[in-house]
């Protein structure tokens, strides 16, 4: 049984993501159907978390955390949201509104993977829970790279960057 703090979160960590999805489609075309597949994970996310599944605390998880691995580590999208953030409030202005984006996105993520970590701990899993965690996440994040290589392949280099480090 969960508390309903914890489904509250996984919708608006999960929400926060898909709306900033949804943003940056707006303002890049081109990635309009890789954001849509990509929108999946999340709904999948929700709907298997509301019925106690291993498998979907594990996706919301770890591909929060990929996400945000890639965006705070590997790319400077992050950094450049918050320096407009920055701007913003010193300046009242915001030359570059689209990198806010992703600073949306990793506090979506940020909520979302705690929510996640803290829904499936509730449920005591055991030896068997642990798998499918793990499994939800690595199906997730194959997803991902699968989505990215057939939709985006603007990304590819940047997939290969995450993979070397």
């Amino acid at each position: 049984m969960r508390s309903g703090w914890i489904n509250a979160s996984i919708l608006a960590g999960a929400g926060f993501f898909i709306f900033a999805l949804f943003l940056s489609a707006v303002f890049d075309p081109a990635i309009r159907v890789l954001h849509t597949l990509q929108a999946f994970i999340y709904v999948a996310v929700i709907v298997l978390t509301r019925k106690n599944i291993a498998w979907g605390f594990g996706a919301g998880c770890v591909i929060g955390a990929f996400w945000n691995y890639v965006n705070l580590f590997v790319t400077t999208f992050v950094k450049a949201g918050l320096e407009q953030t920055s701007i913003l409030l010193q300046t009242g202005k915001m030359p570059r509104p689209d990198l806010l984006i992703a600073v949306v996105a990793a506090g979506g993520h940020f909520v979302l993977i705690i929510a996640c970590l803290a829904g499936f701990l509730r449920t005591r899993p055991k030896a068997r829970q642990w798998v499918e965690f793990w499994a939800g996440g690595t199906l997730a994040v194959g997803y991902f790279v699968g989505i990215v290589i057939t939709t985006g392949p603007q990304y590819i280099g940047l997939l290969r960057r995450v993979f070397r480090n």
